[in-house]
Formats: C-alpha cells, sequence, structure tokens
C-alpha cells in the first residue's frame, strides 16, 4: 500500500468513525426518550407487522379454507407437537359431596411429558351436562392454580390464599363452584408452575422459557396443546354433553379460552374477560407486556408475522363468544380494545354471525371479574349452550 494510500485509508476509517459515533449519539438521544425496554426502532418492527394470514387480508377467500391454513399455521407455531392420541387414563380421588354438587380430583394425561392433576365438579341429577373448561390466570400469584376458580376442600392453607384471590377479583366467589350450582360440569387444571406444579418464583419465568426454546419446545405452546387437550377431555366424559362445551376464563385464563375455541373444535363458546387486545397497540411504552416474565406464557414465536390476537380469536368464528374489558383496566390500552373489537366485529359480521359475539367494556371496572360480570356471562352461557 503506498503512502497516499495509507493516508487515505486512515481519512477513510477516521470519518467512518466519527460518522458511527454520531450515529451512536443520536440513537442514544432516541433511546433516552423510549420508556421501557423497547428498541429505539421499535416504530420500524412494528410497521412491517402487516398480519397477511388475517381474514380479508389473507388471498383465501373460502372461510373454512381460511379457518383451516389459520389454524395449521398457529400449530405450526406452537412448537410443541399434539398428543391427541396419548391415552387420558384418568384417575379420580378426593371426592366430596356439596350444595348442588359432587366435587373430586382427576389425575390425567395432557400430554406425553406428565400427569396433571385437576378439578372436576359435577351438578347432581342426571346429564349429560353442559360443561365449562375454566382457565385460571395469571397474576403473579403462583401457590394456587385451580383453587382460584374452585374452592379447594382439601387444603387449608390453600383455601385461605384462594379466598384473599376471590375477595380481590371475584367478590369473594369462586367461579367455578357458581356454575356448578347451576347446573355445569366445570373442570380447572393448574398450568406449569402453578399450585401443584409449581410454585414458580415471578424472575424465574423468563428462564424457564428461554430453556423450553433452547429445548425445542416452548412454554406457551405447551400451555396451548394441554388447554385443547383439557377441552377434549370434558367431552369424553359421559356425563358431559360434549356439543355443550364452553371455555371460559380471566386474564390470562381468558387468553387461553380463546385460544382454546380456536385450536380445539371440542369448545362450542367461550368467555374472555379482561385479555383481548391488537398486538400493536398493546406494544407501547410502559404497558406490562414489555416487562417480559408472564408475557412468555402467551408468546408464539414468529406468530405476529401471520396473524394478531383478534385474527387468532377469530378462528372460532362463527360460535359464539363473549369479550369482556375493564375501562380502567391499566394493561389493556382503550385503543388497543378497540382495534381488537373492531376486527372481530368485522370477522363474525361476514360470516352474518354478530348475534353470536358479545363485546363490552365496563367503563366503571378495572382488571377484575366481579359478580356482575359473572352474572352476565352466566346468563350468557345458558342462552349460548
Amino acid at each position: 500500500m503506498t503512502g497516499r494510500d495509507a493516508l487515505g485509508r486512515r481519512a477513510f476509517v477516521a470519518g467512518t468513525g466519527a460518522a458511527l459515533l454520531a450515529a451512536g449519539a443520536q440513537g442514544a438521544a432516541q433511546a433516552a426518550v423510549v420508556d421501557g425496554p423497547l428498541p429505539d426502532f421499535h416504530p420500524l418492527l412494528k410497521r412491517e407487522l402487516t398480519f397477511p394470514l388475517a381474514w380479508g387480508t389473507s388471498p383465501v377467500r373460502d372461510f373454512r379454507a381460511w379457518r383451516q391454513a389459520a389454524r395449521a399455521k398457529v400449530e405450526e407455531l406452537l412448537i410443541v407437537g399434539r398428543d391427541e392420541h396419548i391415552p387420558y387414563a384418568p384417575r379420580f380421588a378426593d371426592r366430596r359431596e356439596d350444595d348442588g354438587y359432587t366435587g373430586e380430583s382427576v389425575t390425567l394425561s395432557l400430554t406425553r411429558y406428565e400427569r396433571v392433576r385437576a378439578l372436576l365438579l359435577t351438578p347432581h341429577g342426571t346429564g349429560p351436562f353442559p360443561a365449562v373448561l375454566l382457565l385460571h390466570d395469571h397474576g403473579a400469584k403462583f401457590d394456587i392454580g385451580k383453587e382460584k376458580l374452585v374452592r379447594p376442600w382439601y387444603d387449608d392453607t390453600r383455601l385461605a390464599s384462594a379466598q384473599g384471590w376471590a375477595d380481590k377479583y371475584f367478590s369473594g366467589r369462586f367461579v367455578g363452584d357458581e356454575l356448578a350450582r347451576r347446573g355445569y360440569v366445570v373442570l380447572v387444571a393448574d398450568a406449569l408452575g402453578w399450585g401443584d406444579r409449581g410454585p414458580l418464583g415471578y424472575d424465574q419465568q423468563q428462564a424457564l422459557a428461554s430453556n423450553f426454546l433452547n429445548l425445542g419446545s416452548s412454554l406457551a405452546g405447551l400451555m396451548a396443546r394441554e388447554d385443547a387437550r383439557a377441552a377434549g377431555f370434558l367431552a369424553s366424559l359421559e356425563r358431559v354433553d360434549r356439543r355443550r362445551i364452553a371455555a371460559v376464563g380471566f386474564s390470562m385464563g381468558a387468553f387461553r379460552a380463546w385460544q382454546t375455541a380456536a385450536l380445539s373444535d371440542d369448545v362450542a363458546a367461550a368467555a374472555a374477560v379482561c385479555w383481548m387486545t391488537g398486538l400493536k397497540e398493546m406494544m407501547v411504552p410502559g404497558n406490562n407486556t414489555l416487562r417480559g416474565q408472564s408475557s412468555y406464557y402467551m408468546l408464539h414465536p414468529g406468530l405476529p408475522r401471520f396473524l394478531d390476537f383478534p385474527d387468532v380469536a377469530s378462528i372460532a368464528a362463527p360460535r359464539p363468544m363473549l369479550f369482556f374489558d375493564g375501562g380502567l383496566d391499566p394493561l389493556f390500552p382503550a385503543d388497543g380494545v378497540r382495534a381488537a373489537h373492531d376486527r372481530l366485529r368485522t370477522v363474525w359480521r361476514s360470516r352474518h354471525a354478530e348475534e353470536r359475539l358479545h363485546l363490552r367494556t365496563w367503563s366503571d371496572l378495572g382488571h377484575v371479574f366481579v359478580d356482575r360480570m359473572q352474572d352476565e356471562v352466566f346468563a350468557w352461557l345458558d342462552r349460548v349452550l
């Protein structure tokens, strides 16, 4: 290299370094105004999310064919394999008679990996009965899972914890017990990390999820698979009218409810309380989702490249679906709820089934499932099932 060439190269490197430093300073300035762990170029990433598989955007115009294609894409991105041929092999125990129903625990195989203990409530009388798959919330409270929704008669320590949770979010009620008294068979199981399958520490969630990915699997995918299998178990019981099974949940349980309806034909209806939004509207500075941790239970890698949350829920159309949101809920911005409701309404309307879609925002309520909300859900279930 000549002296002139070397000098030119040094000048080029120096100039490039100055440009990089300037760009870095500019990036740092931009990053400083971003509130939360988002990259400073996150608006560009969001702009790339066009949800090309959504109904109406997808080139597939036959709705049944679209449902099949959309569900297949979600199934693919769950990563966890299907276990529909694994016997449930249920074992029943802890039987207890209560006012209007019988409670018992049941241990069964939802996947090939482990046995899971669930609670099963059966109304007194002659079946087959309608049934509800209840799906518990997250709430960063891991000592109880299924006990958040069914009063635990077998453990006083869990009973005290569960009653406190019911008082905080459910007007002191146990939603599963209320449904059983109203004539529904009820099944609720612990998701991985809660109750008998925990308790998980809050800061352990992210490590658990990353280790699932390292093992070629998915924490969110496992939960989705287990929930769909639980619906299938309900449908297999002689005491249940398999044509009248609903999925019902609050908070993360609401996410699980509409997701299960999208993935399982065993679910005839779903009620989701306080979990529905547009993804882009949720991914904003300050939103709880940006903290990671609990988000991993609802995060399917790569899915936003194809479908938004309401698009996935729409796979269940035109079956009856209920979505409640709290106008004061800090977890789900109002514009995200509106965007999602508009999207859902468009899909059900396209199926000439808008009357089967029940959307409501409770303007005076936050992130709760209180008694008056419950009563409306119960009345809705009676109508649609």
